[in-house]
Parts: structure tokens; sequence; C-alpha cells
């Protein structure tokens, strides 16, 4: 695998981002983690989930180099490849400062968006054999 994305298991809205991520994997470069999860607490990362402004956080395995916000949508569209890459280069052009401000916007109201997970909804198999707790 090529990169571990850390991701809130309470938000509707990352829930499918993960789905939509996974479904766009066609290498099978992306294995997905809860931040309420096991491997995030013992990295230190379960504080990413915050409620007023939670990150997803992307994790590349062959450095163990860490991603933040927009960095990481940049990191996760190059791994992906093909258009995403191009977009991930287009959006790499921005300043850092406003790349994180948009990535903080939709992260603040991310529970508006879809929702907060009452339940934990069953991937698929595929999902499920991704999926690191």
């Amino acid at each position: 695998m090529g990169l571990v994305l850390f991701f809130d298991g309470d938000c509707g809205f990352c829930n499918e981002s993960v789905e939509i991520v996974y479904r766009l994997d066609n290498k099978g470069a992306v294995e997905f983690a809860p931040l309420q999860g096991r491997l995030a607490k013992e990295l230190g990362l379960g504080g990413f989930a915050d409620k007023e402004g939670g990150t997803m956080v992307i994790i590349r395995e062959s450095d163990g180099e860490r991603f933040l916000k927009g960095d990481a949508w940049i990191e996760l569209g190059k791994t992906l490849g093909g258009v995403w890459a191009v977009l991930a280069n287009a959006y790499s052009v921005f300043p850092k400062g406003a790349r994180d401000w948009g990535y903080d916007l939709v992260a603040r109201n991310r529970y508006l968006l879809a929702g907060k997970a009452d339940t934990c909804g069953m991937p698929d198999e595929g999902l499920r054999k991704r999926m690191r707790k």
C-alpha cells in the first residue's frame, strides 16, 4: 500500500469521502483508518478528529511523512493518478494558506453537510479489507 488515510469515523461527510476515494483508487494504493481507532491512537492522531475543525491525515508508508489539510488532498490526488494527479498539481499552485483555509471551511461545516454518523455503515468487502483499526 502507498497511503493510509485517517478520517473522522463519526462524520457522515468523511465516511462518504472514504467510499468515493475507495471507488476511485483502481490501484489499491490507499488504506483507510478512523481517527477514533487503535492505530490512530498509537500514532497520536486522535486529536485530528476535533469536532470544531478536524482534518484527515494521510501518512505515506514509504517514508512515514504526514500530510494534513490541503497538502493531504494533493498527496491523495498524486497517488490516485490520472485526472486526479492533474487536479492535485493545479491545486498545488495556490498558496498553502489559501488551500488550508478552504479545507478548514469544509471541515468546520462537515457535520452540517452530511451529519454525524450515529451508527457505522457496513462497507463492502473490498473496502473492509483495506480498513485498518
